[in-house]
């Protein structure tokens, strides 16, 4: 007896619609896999036989022959143990149901519960433009499903609820998707000092711009840095599914529902390059594109291997990763924030005003090209972060929360929503060049000091775009309709990392 049922496939971080077609065929008692499926897939056969018999259903010795169609399509992970087991039970005439009648996904454990799996919310999504209105998901996955919502979830954990799902005798999951947010987190106040640091960082914040603090050992960078998502909005809806699609896909939901809140990734030095992009021999996804709608932080940025390093030009660029692999080509989103922190040499007190370095000339020439570059060139904005001096440190004072600060970056953001409204760019940093000519006009004394400057720091015509998106974001937050002096100024003022190793 042939049986039918409805699964799902990943591809990148979208999700294709499987058909799981199950066949008792004459010959010696067998269970073959076919439609290209990975060794994970070929290893569930144990899996399915154990799950069914301790279930309290007999698994018979006859020829099983499932295929999962499109037949064309690489399929990967144990998502297809529950239909296949379902299908099974169908063929062999153990439970009066229609396998099709609502599409399912899960892995099987041997004494037949259902185990969570990946890119559940992909699967929702896929199954909704198909025209679907129900689906069987892992209880573990039941936020996940129920953050798209108009789609009846009913959450399983075994195959006997599974065919009462399929018999109807099952009630939908009724909560929605529950918010992936932590509980308190650090904040600028707790930041002494360093006031032009948190100046750079909320400008970056407010225009989304790349950022890169360097300065002495312990003077505040990776405390800067962190905080620099607490003064980020709320994903809007549309973002919040596309950075959870990503994460569930990356397996970093942990039963979660949807991700509202910019996330922040922070890459160890020794990650590799595969590891940062994304890839493998069937692609995921990578830190960048875990980092998508929020922070990508780059600690001890110098030590990443230069061929790591190298390997953010393209994303930086276009937003996006591109793998290209025999089984099909993926694309990963990859519109992130990077912030960078490194010392300006070896010992870490070339610009220091107290400790002395030690560096030789030579050696504090090869940390400036390691830093600098084409990487450098897509950076809008360095800050040199210096030594808080000990008065600041033990000063009472109260410090600018980051609430107050979200709030007037929120406000710089609207003012950009409003600019580019009915345009695909959102953020000043990703402005084309005709819309540069269009918002970024200048009087003729701004315009003045920016060709001066130009010609005496010999900026590239890349670093003099991103001036002029620095210039439009300060004018923003200071709710000026047009870029004046003193924007240009304070624009011209954080590309300053050449100059200052020329000193």
């Amino acid at each position: 007896m042939l049986s039918k049922s409805i699964s799902f496939g990943i591809h990148g971080i979208d999700a294709r619609i499987i058909e799981v077609e199950v066949d008792i065929i004459r010959g010696l008692p067998n269970f073959t896999i076919v439609g290209l499926p990975d060794s994970t897939i070929r290893e569930s056969r144990e899996r399915i036989r154990s799950a069914i018999e301790n279930s309290g259903y007999e698994f018979p010795p006859k020829n099983f022959v499932v295929n999962l169609a499109p037949a064309g399509f690489k399929k990967q992970g144990a998502t297809f143990d529950l239909p296949v087991a379902v299908s099974i039970l169908h063929a062999t005439g153990q439970a009066e149901i229609d396998p099709a009648a609502i599409p399912m996904v899960g892995e099987l454990s041997l004494d037949g519960r259902v185990k969570p799996v990946r890119g559940v919310i992909s699967m929702i999504i896929a199954i909704y433009r198909q025209g679907h209105r129900a689906v069987i998901v892992p209880f573990e996955n039941r936020h996940e499903a129920a953050a798209i919502g108009d789609i009846e979830v009913y959450p399983v954990r075994s195959i006997g609820e599974a065919l009462d799902a399929l018999r109807g005798l099952a009630r939908p999951f009724p909560g929605e998707g529950q918010c992936v947010a932590p509980a308190g987190g650090p904040d600028l106040a707790d930041v002494r000092g360093q006031e032009s640091a948190k100046r750079a960082i909320e400008i970056a914040a407010a225009g989304h711009h790349n950022i890169l603090l360097y300065g002495s050992p312990g003077s505040g960078k990776t405390m800067l840095a962190r905080r620099i998502p607490t003064i980020l909005p709320q994903l809007s809806r549309e973002q919040a599914i596309e950075t959870t699609m990503i994460h569930s896909v990356g397996g970093q939901l942990n039963g979660g529902g949807l991700v509202t809140t910019p996330p922040f990734r922070s890459p160890h030095h020794t990650s590799s390059d595969v590891a940062l992009t994304g890839g493998g021999t069937i692609p995921t996804v990578g830190e960048v594109s875990l980092a998508h709608n929020g922070v990508l932080f780059m600690d001890e940025f110098v030590e990443f291997k230069s061929n790591v390093i190298q390997s953010l030009r393209q994303p930086l660029e276009d937003h996006e990763i591109t793998v290209s692999r025999i089984f099909g080509t993926f694309r990963f989103p990859a519109d992130f924030m990077l912030v960078a922190a490194s010392n300006p040499c070896r010992c870490g007190h070339l610009f220091d005003g107290e400790i002395p370095c030690v560096c030789t000339p030579h050696l504090v020439k090869a940390h400036f090209q390691k830093i600098a570059g084409p990487v450098l060139d897509r950076i809008d904005i360095e800050v040199l972060v210096g030594r808080v001096p000990p008065r600041d440190l033990f000063s009472p004072g109260s410090n600018e929360s980051s609430a107050a600060v979200k709030n007037r970056v929120m406000e710089a953001r609207e003012r950009q929503a409003a600019r580019f409204n009915g345009s695909a760019t959102r953020f000043n940093s990703r402005m084309t060049q005709e819309e540069i000519r269009e918002h970024c006009r200048l009087g003729a004394d701004a315009e003045e000091i920016l060709e001066l400057a130009v010609k005496r720091a010999c900026i590239t015509a890349r670093s003099f775009f991103k001036v002029l998106r620095t210039a439009r974001t300060i004018a923003d937050l200071a709710g000026s309709a047009s870029i004046g002096k003193a924007h240009i100024l304070e624009a011209l003022s954080y590309k300053n990392l050449q100059k200052n190793y020329e000193v």
